[in-house]
């Protein structure tokens, strides 16, 4: 299986000289995120989410289908990863990597197991049919922390998608189009986001021992050299890294506004809404 890169020994070596001085390798402050940029795509659920250079694409689909036997009142949500060779030599196509495996499992706690997205809300006719929502999360470019970029992505995504607006009579359900009706957002119950850490063991001096350096948002050096690494996953209410969880949530909610303004050309979007009110 293809491994990553190794930094050389003389890139450790400057590294661990630059943290025992209290430099980070591109200037940051140690609890200082990179750049992060958000782009909708024309299409709703379409999130592209840019963290320094690593760069995830996130596409969200409904489908109506059967609900679950044991659960017959609620819709169905998934989290599909893929890590293309694109992204890193380390990523094959044949075979899912150790980063695909803990990137699927963190997602899958952090968004989906927490009961982010109000799944009772997806049901359409109890025991028949309701909605199956898939997020597909694409890496495209990896430069260290993708669990936090994706989850920025994958809830970005889940926040702009539009479902179909529906109609039932009997076991009939009636699905509108875009021209007919305004589409529905998703019910989000709560909004999690990832925040990780990255620790490093620092020799202090002679004889002086060891100290343990702490950094967020490591690149895709500071991360191959990293000792040990800690992942939080919370909403903006929570306490541990409270300021940087509701940081991100303020700058997705800015970007959502800004993509609403584009598309509401005309006045076209509140005509529509006028008309879902009239009809219900």
């Amino acid at each position: 299986m293809p491994r990553e890169v190794e930094p050389s020994q003389n890139e450790k070596q400057f590294f661990a000289r630059a943290l025992q001085e209290n430099i980070r390798l591109d200037g940051r402050a140690f609890d200082q995120f990179r750049s992060l940029e958000v782009e909708f795509g024309e299409e709703y659920g379409v999130a592209d989410v840019r963290l320094g250079k690593t760069r995830i694409n996130t596409h969200i689909t409904a489908t109506v289908e059967p609900p679950f036997p044991d659960r017959p009142f609620e819709g169905t949500f998934t989290i599909t990863t893929e890590l293309s060779p694109m992204a890193s030599p380390a990523f094959t196509s044949s075979a899912p990597t150790p980063t695909e495996i803990s990137l699927s499992r963190l997602l899958e706690k952090t968004i989906r197991r927490s009961g982010a997205l109000d799944t009772e809300s997806l049901c359409l006719i109890a025991g028949s049919k309701v909605w199956s929502i898939r997020a597909d999360v694409h890496v495209l470019s990896h430069d260290g922390n993708l669990v936090d970029a994706a989850c920025i992505s994958v809830m970005a995504a889940l926040q702009h998608f539009r479902k179909p607006d529906t109609s039932s009579e009997g076991q009939n359900v009636t699905i509108y189009t875009l021209r007919e009706r305004e589409p529905v957002p998703l019910s989000l119950l709560h909004f999690p986001y990832c925040v990780t850490f990255s620790f490093y063991k620092v020799e202090k001096g002679k004889g002086e021992g060891d100290e343990v350096k702490m950094l967020i948002d490591g690149c895709g050096v500071e991360e191959a050299l990293r000792d040990g690494s800690l992942t939080v996953g919370m909403n903006r209410h929570g306490e541990a890294a409270l300021v940087k969880v509701k940081d991100i949530s303020a700058f997705v909610a800015k970007s959502l506004e800004e993509d609403a303004k584009k598309r509401d050309k005309g006045g076209m979007m509140a005509e529509l809404s006028a008309e879902n009110d009239r009809v219900s």
